[in-house]
């Protein structure tokens, strides 16, 4: 297990704490409307960090084209229907380009700042020119309006504990997914970002906000500085 990361919970838990089992049955949420309405019909997407391919299936069926990455060989096993690559995301160089880059997940929150970097520099070797970026940030309360629980109309409950310091600007996140015949937790390091700093760091990579795509600026459309 990564240094700061851990998981429990009934099945196999990958390097930074996550459970396939757990994010086999996490039902997909709005992610694919707002991706839909953001890039063009039939795109061809990198998706960085895809899982076990909860939005891939629901692009797929959509008509977009994915390339599914993860650096978890468990969850890939999980995607149908399209290409994976099994690679750590900073490491990627496929030497391709792609309509839309997307890194959803909160992984531009990542704890460790270089990671980050190398995450934003793989986005940008990888799109393609006229191409965009879609970036999933976190709440802009997410470390602060703690605790707080999500009753799921499907019928589970996820539970964000704590955010604790542990210096650097990073917290130590704790986060439970509570089923009826199972409970998962994951505890895993974040760096929370404002605005500011996020697009400070897109500018670091080479990247500027095209434009914020829902209210609360968690979904982000951003391109190649010219």
């Amino acid at each position: 297990m990564r240094a700061g990361y851990h998981g429990t919970g009934p099945g196999p838990i990958t390097p930074d704490g996550c459970a396939v089992e757990l994010y086999s049955r996490l039902p997909v949420a709005a992610e694919p409307d707002i991706i839909a309405a953001a890039v063009p019909a039939g795109a061809h997407i990198l998706e960085l960090g895809s899982g076990v391919g909860r939005v891939t299936h629901a692009l797929l069926d959509r008509g977009f084209r994915v390339t599914a990455v993860d650096e978890s060989a468990e969850m890939l096993k999980r995607v149908r229907g399209t290409r994976t690559i099994c690679s750590p995301i900073e490491d990627l160089d496929l030497d391709e380009r792609f309509d839309v880059v997307m890194l959803a997940s909160f992984l531009v929150h990542a704890g460790d700042a270089n990671v980050r970097r190398g995450l934003l520099r793989t986005c940008v070797r990888h799109v393609a020119e006229g191409g965009c970026v879609l970036i999933q940030r976190e709440g802009e309360d997410y470390h602060t309006n703690l605790p707080r629980e999500r009753v799921d109309p499907s019928g589970f409950t996820v539970r964000i504990v704590s955010a604790e310091p542990v210096g650097d600007g990073v917290n130590s996140v704790y986060a439970e997914y509570e089923f009826p015949d199972a409970t998962w937790t994951q505890t895993f390091l974040a760096r929370p970002l404002t605005k500011e700093q996020f697009e400070e760091a897109l500018g670091e990579a080479g990247l500027r906000v095209d434009r914020y795509l829902t209210e609360d600026r968690t979904w982000v459309r951003a391109v190649p500085v010219a």
